[in-house]
């Protein structure tokens, strides 16, 4: 198997609503993005996989040595194979991978965030960075896109982070900021007992607002000239705004359910949000 068909079957395996984003493009962004993805998939695994904290430590210091390797055009893993053709054709810098692999690192430190800014830290290392890195594949012209693309990445993040409330609580992790919990009277006991309330409900709502709030402004920061390029953004924005309205619309149920788009629907709002243009 070549190193691009092992990010294929990565992305695909992932089942992730990215993949659909990708389908449209043509084929030397869809490999680049392909490995982006895979490459971002291979560390977020470290973390969720390996339940040994000093065996996910040494994963994640063994893929900073192969970022490196990348760079200095000797990597061994698939990925990295395939990233070292991607950065020869298009813009990802070193700093931003190693970035990535930053965000990773916090989730083996802490399990908690006092507060939105520290929050917003990890969205940008995780999310952000990748957004960052996604426009320079997909193409650009006008320097405010990278607004747009670092102000959607973070939204997308708060998606996630709202679906998988219950999910990363089972992990013994809340991504929901300290301080916002006691603002709404929602102790962590609660959320880790998976006990549903009007002050979670209300928490919720604030959550999915202030996300809804992230695309509103990543989308008004496009410029129209880079619309075009960037559709894949627009693609994914499109399934992950509807996915977060089934979320609200479901009265943020996510302690003990996980939100999904069937596959069939991701893909015919790709198509349709595609064809829109």
């Amino acid at each position: 198997m070549n190193p691009f068909d092992y990010c294929q079957q990565k992305a695909a395996a992932s089942g992730s609503s990215f993949y659909y984003s990708f389908l449209f493009l043509p084929e030397p962004r869809r490999r680049a993005i392909m490995a982006l993805y895979a490459f971002c998939r291979e560390v977020d695994d470290v973390v969720d996989e390996t339940h040994d904290l000093t065996l996910a430590q040494t994963k994640l210091d063994w893929w900073r040595k192969e970022t490196a390797a990348i760079y200095g055009g000797t990597p061994t893993h698939p990925v990295g194979l395939a990233l070292k053709e991607v950065i020869r054709d298009f813009n990802i810098q070193q700093a931003q991978l190693q970035e990535i692999i930053d965000g990773m690192q916090m989730d083996l430190q802490q399990t908690r965030y006092l507060d939105f800014k520290a929050l917003n830290l990890y969205c940008y290392r995780v999310a952000s960075v990748v957004g960052l890195c996604a426009a320079e594949i997909f193409g650009y012209q006008d320097p405010q896109t990278l607004k747009y693309a670092h102000d959607l990445g973070l939204a997308f993040q708060l998606t996630n982070i709202i679906r998988d409330v219950g999910e990363d609580a089972r992990r013994g992790r809340i991504y929901l900021p300290v301080d916002e919990l006691q603002r709404f009277n929602v102790p962590a006991r609660q959320i880790l007992d998976a006990q549903y309330s009007d002050e979670f409900r209300a928490l919720m709502e604030f959550q999915i607002d202030r996300a809804e709030q992230y695309y509103d402004q990543a989308l008004a920061q496009l410029p129209a000239g880079d619309r075009k390029s960037q559709r894949p953004g627009l693609v994914m924005a499109a399934i992950y705004r509807t996915l977060l309205r089934e979320i609200r619309a479901d009265g943020g149920r996510v302690l003990t359910y996980r939100t999904a788009l069937t596959p069939v629907r991701k893909l015919w709002i790709a198509t349709t949000t595609w064809i829109k243009g």
